[in-house]
């Protein structure tokens, strides 16, 4: 008989997929703790506490009482790094309407925008 069966390949592929899916949870868990800022600090030391000696029950509780603000503190996170590297970009590329505005308005001062095309210019750009 062979000392290392199929069967005990897939015990230790699922062993290690549970272990790894703990792992993650219990980062988003820890993640999502430091995050809430509704928490207190000796809530947040139960909660990581709790985490530590019972790691199971306490994911499980976790995200049965607490996995909708969870969910909306990591949209939110989200959001405001969207927004974050948006506006970093928006500045890093063209400085963004106001800029548009300085060169037509320099155009036209130099005379290469008559006061109509300066005018609809002006115009598409605040708007």
């Amino acid at each position: 008989m062979l000392a290392f069966s199929l069967w005990n390949a897939i015990w230790i592929v699922f062993v290690a997929f549970v272990f790894i899916s703990v792992l993650m949870m219990m980062f988003s868990v820890i993640t999502d703790i430091f995050r809430d800022d509704q928490l207190g600090g000796f809530a947040k030391a139960a909660w990581l506490l709790a985490l530590v000696l019972f790691t199971l029950v306490t994911l499980l509780v976790y995200v049965i009482a607490r996995g909708d603000g969870m969910m909306k503190r990591s949209a939110k996170q989200q959001v405001e790094a969207k927004e974050s590297f948006d506006a970093y970009v928006r500045d890093v590329a063209g400085g963004g309407a106001a800029s548009e505005l300085e060169k037509a308005a320099a155009l036209h001062a130099a005379g290469k925008l008559d006061d109509a095309e300066y005018a609809a210019l002006k115009s598409k750009i605040l708007s």
